[in-house]
């Protein structure tokens, strides 16, 4: 068959054997001739002449249309534009020939906890005051690894020196000795100014900054603010900063101590951070076998397991990790 169909052609061929071409295509191997090069076509110089042409800092910035007619008022013919185009397209250089101002490559946040007061993220989130055009600003740390909030302020201002403040009552509450922290944020001024940068240096504290425009190199500390600002009573605007204050001690004292937290396999932050999260789980455990004892036919998979909180948590994991 192959052979008929080189000597006719595919299609007289098949038109003889009355078959199908549809069936016949993919068992035939048939090698395409090779085109042979026009006579007439341009040689790799011109080809490359008219390249430095299109690249030119006079035409660098104008489509092949636009230099093609410029070269023609000046009695000049090169080649038609769409072989301009063609010459560009093999270089991959139609869209865009200037030089253009790259943005920098920024390195991805890879930060791994596998204890309380290894990494710590905090942010600053805005309550909206009482009257219009009244705002209070929340610090908020936040240990990645328990979820528990080691420290919080509310002030009028965003600043680097109040967050230095922060950040070093925090670290003397914890007892945070040199090398043992990372202290993860956003970009914003107050998280790289000179008064916090300069406490960390002091203190042994590395810093960890997210990439620019990208909100989920941060995401405790986004999340922790969603569930507040989530939660039922949340006042839409705050009368005073002393309100906001009062509302924001009795939310993180439940949010540490009462909030059965979902990326803790419902443990509170507080009991992770502490370690007391076996004798939460043996607990837990004691009161599911008993219920397994009267009442087998309930657990069709069998004796339910109460999970430990997770033993590693990541920021931005790394690949491979990320797939599996």
């Amino acid at each position: 068959m192959s052979e008929l169909a080189k000597e006719i052609g595919v299609k007289s061929a098949y038109e003889v054997l009355g078959l199908p071409r549809s069936r016949a295509y993919p068992k035939l191997k048939i090698t395409p001739k090779s085109r042979k090069k026009p006579i007439f076509s341009l040689s790799d110089d011109q080809r490359s002449a008219i390249r430095e042409v299109l690249n030119s800092p006079r035409f660098m910035d104008k489509s092949p249309r636009q230099v093609y007619a410029s070269l023609l008022d000046e009695a000049v013919y090169l080649c038609h534009w769409r072989t301009m185009y063609r010459i560009l397209h093999e270089h991959y250089e139609v869209k865009e020939r200037r030089l253009q101002r790259k943005h920098p490559v920024y390195l991805k946040p890879e930060l791994l906890a596998t204890a309380a007061n290894q990494v710590w993220s905090w942010d600053i989130t805005t309550l909206r005051g009482l009257m219009r055009g009244a705002y209070y600003k929340l610090y908020t740390v936040l240990d990645i690894f328990s979820r528990y909030v080691v420290g919080w302020m509310i002030a009028e201002r965003e600043t680097s020196q109040l967050a230095r403040h922060l950040v070093a009552e925090c670290v003397r509450k914890q007892g945070i000795l040199p090398e043992q922290l990372t202290l993860h944020a956003d970009n914003g001024s107050p998280m790289k100014g000179q008064p916090l940068s300069q406490l960390l240096r002091v203190l042994g504290i590395s810093q960890s900054h997210s990439r620019p425009h990208t909100s989920n190199d941060n995401p405790f500390s986004e999340a922790q603010f969603k569930t507040m600002k989530y939660r039922p009573d949340y006042p839409n605007r705050f009368q005073s900063i002393e309100h906001a204050r009062g509302w924001a001690d009795s939310f993180f004292t439940w949010y540490n101590q009462e909030h059965y937290h979902s990326g803790l396999n419902l443990f509170t932050p507080s009991s992770v951070h502490y370690g007391e999260v076996t004798a939460v789980q043996a607990q837990r455990q004691a009161v599911l076998t008993q219920a397994y004892a009267l009442h087998p036919q309930r657990f069709v998979k069998g004796m339910p397991l109460v999970k430990s909180a997770p033993n590693a948590v990541y920021i931005n994991p790394p690949l491979i990790l990320a797939l599996s």
